[in-house]
Formats: structure tokens, sequence, C-alpha cells
């Protein structure tokens, strides 16, 4: 099986590249910066191709993908994306295009030129991990990264209905907490105070279960999807209370 990893360089992205090559897949890691992979078992695998890339660079990103998918592309898998919180995005509003770009038309670009490609070889599965805070309503003061989850949920809605009659899946994986390097870099060293944190070997379980089965969409952990869903019920005034 080939698969590419964008955002494949590290946190999530990487835990997948791992499990996918203990079953003996060849495997594209792309990120922005490749140098994060030195030292790593994976980077000098001959199983393994590496590229350095801006998602949110569409031609870089469409020269990756064409490139790996000479031989063959069987699955794409989308982790790449930008966090800026609303205080990050008012000291730097330049931050809110990035998270734009990435999030959403970075997503559309790589599907775009993989669904082609799977389309011409007659199968293939998209993947995207978004967010379970794409699952939030639109409310006052709702976060734009929220809103950008919520599109890359929908894009891949969108893109799986017109792939079916070719065959090809498109999965959607929306975790909680993950304990990532990452989110522990954003809350000071230390995530352990996330609601229903889960470890990356966790994250990979669920991840790797629901695209093996094909699945449209794997919401997990159950316990903040459904904090999530009963939070969707408040009126609108009093979800804009929450605090970011």
């Amino acid at each position: 099986m080939r698969i590419m990893i964008i955002g494949g360089t590290g946190g999530i992205g990487l835990a997948l590249a791992g499990h996918y090559a203990a079953r003996g897949a060849q495997l594209a890691l792309c990120g922005r910066d490749p140098r994060r992979l030195q030292g790593h078992a994976l980077a000098s695998s001959p199983r393994v191709s590496v590229y350095g890339f801006d998602i949110a660079d569409a031609d870089a990103a469409r020269h990756a993908i064409h490139d790996f998918g000479r031989d063959g592309l069987d699955m794409l898998i989308v982790v790449a994306g930008h966090y800026a919180d609303g205080a990050g995005l008012a000291a730097q509003p330049a931050l809110g295009p990035i998270l734009v770009q990435t999030n959403i038309a970075g997503l559309v670009q790589a599907f775009d030129t993989a669904a082609a490609l799977m389309r011409q070889q007659g199968h293939g599965q998209l993947v995207a991990v978004a967010s379970v805070a794409g699952l939030l309503k639109e409310y006052p003061g709702n976060s734009l990264y929220s809103a950008s989850k919520r599109a890359a949920i929908a894009i891949c809605d969108t893109y799986r209905k017109a792939l079916a009659p070719f065959g090809i899946a498109v999965t959607t994986l929306v975790p909680g907490y993950v304990d990532t390097a990452r989110l522990r870099e954003l809350n000071g060293g230390d995530a352990s105070a996330k609601p229903w944190l889960q470890s990356e070997a966790d994250a990979v379980r669920h991840m790797s279960a629901a695209i093996e089965r094909r699945a449209a969409r794997c919401v997990f952990p159950w316990q903040l999807y459904l904090t999530v869903r009963l939070f969707n019920l408040l009126p609108t005034w009093l979800r804009g209370l929450r605090k970011k």
C-alpha cells in the first residue's frame, strides 16, 4: 500500500506513519520542516520518502502528490493544520488568513490533486484529521479555528458524495485532545488538565480502525463528543459565554 501523510513529520501524523510502516506500507511523509525527522528510524527507511512543503503552497503540494503518486496512491492522509486562539489572532491578525489557507484551502487542494490520481487508477481513500472543535455550532465569539475545522468536516462530507461513484472513500477523523508535543507546547508543557486526554497510541488505534473499515466519520473520545452535543443544545446567548 502506498500512503502519503501530509503533516507526517511529527505528532499524530508521525504516529500514524509508524503504524503503517509496521504493516509494510510505502510511505511519503510530508511537512514544512523535514528536519524534524532527523534521528527517527523512519527517516532512513528505504520504504519512506520525505517531502518538505507547506500544504498552503498549492504548487508545492501538487508537485509532491504527483511525484509520489506516479507509482500509485492508495491513500492520502491530511493531518497538517494550523492553530491560533483568540488572543493570538488579536495580537497577530495576519495569522487568520494563514489558518484559513492551511486548514481549508490546503485541504481542498490536496484532496483535488489526490482524487484526480485515484480516479485514474480506479480506487483510493482520502482521510482528513479535523477536530471535535469543528462540531461546535456557530455562536457569537466562536473561534476561527473551530470554524475552519467545521469547514474541513463539511469539505470531507462533500468529497465523499462526489467520489462515491468512483469507489473512492473519504474518512473524516474527529479527535478530541491528544497528548502530542504540540498540545503540550500550547499548554505550558503539560496538557494533563485537558478533559479526556488521549495518548497518541490510543488516537492511532481509533484512527487506524476507522480508516481500515473506510468509515465516513470517526469521533472520539465519546465523552467529549457527548459534551459538545450537549453544549450545542444550549441557547445561543449562553453558548456565547464560553471562554476561549
